[in-house]
């Protein structure tokens, strides 16, 4: 593959009508920081507007897919909003950056080629929403699968909540969410989550990159329309979700759990949350 523009929080790679967008950090476990939140939409915007490509594959560097939200790098974000008597203007503030941070994965889901997303190791948070927004997800036997936001007092507002009841149903969703628990690749291709279980990393890859190369070699127009027909009828309902999440998060989210868990992340101890 031909290596066409530096990114930080990614590499990006054409070959034979398929682009493969790999995460590769640069926090551990490939952890979504800010140029991972500013560098998605602008990539798979130029995939979407590229004619010489027809599917992507979105895959993980190194033993994980992603850890999703990297705390440590984006608790800066969150400073105002947390401050005491945080009033219109921070909140506001807060509400406008989640909403750009849901544009990234909202680019994905959008993308009018269609986006198979390669799963290995961790796959947590931020990584959940990511690949929600794929069209098509296989995992490694290693793979783990967690909605954990609970865990540090957030509400998931970056598309998982709008995304996967279609996709693994309303029950397992809340029980995802609402614990936080972990669940491995058997699980998640029993409830939907990923369409199958490949023995190891290469073999995952190597599976979505074979559908990836099938959907290429479709009329592309087809597969566009194809995409757009079975979006439409939930699309409504993805963004009225988002906009509601946002405007919630803005409002709510500020909290002493909230503090207490970005605290207990930089102490790697266990929070102790109180319901304030």
């Amino acid at each position: 593959m031909t290596e066409q523009k530096t990114w930080n929080a990614f590499t990006v790679e054409r070959k034979d009508h398929v682009a493969q967008v790999t995460l590769i950090g640069p926090g551990k476990g490939n952890a979504m920081g800010p140029d991972f939140w500013s560098e998605l939409p602008e990539i798979f915007g130029e995939l979407d507007t590229d004619p010489d490509v027809r599917a992507v594959v979105i895959a993980g560097s190194g033993k994980n897919f992603s850890f999703g939200l990297d705390l440590p790098a984006m608790s800066g974000s969150f400073g105002s909003v947390l401050a005491d008597k945080a009033q219109a203007g921070p909140r506001t503030a807060f509400h406008d950056m989640i909403k750009r941070m849901q544009s990234g994965i909202n680019a994905v889901a959008d993308c009018r080629k269609p986006v198979v997303a390669a799963v290995q190791g961790w796959c947590i948070g931020g990584g959940v929403d990511l690949i929600s927004a794929c069209d098509i997800r296989y995992a490694s036997t290693d793979a783990k699968f967690s909605i954990r936001e609970v865990k540090v007092a957030i509400v998931a507002d970056m598309g998982s909540f709008a995304r996967l009841p279609a996709i693994i149903g309303d029950g397992h969703l809340r029980e995802l969410a609402l614990t936080g628990k972990d669940i491995d690749s058997g699980r998640a291709e029993k409830i939907g989550l990923v369409n199958g279980v490949f023995a190891d990393v290469d073999a995952v890859l190597a599976a979505a990159h074979a559908t990836a190369a099938e959907i290429a070699a479709n009329p592309p127009l087809v597969v566009h329309g194809i995409k757009d027909v079975l979006d439409h009828s939930r699309a409504a309902a993805v963004d009225d979700s988002l906009r509601y999440v946002a405007a919630w998060n803005a409002a709510f989210l500020p909290s002493q759990d909230l503090t207490e868990a970005i605290t207990a992340v930089f102490e790697k101890r266990a929070p102790e949350f109180t319901g304030e």
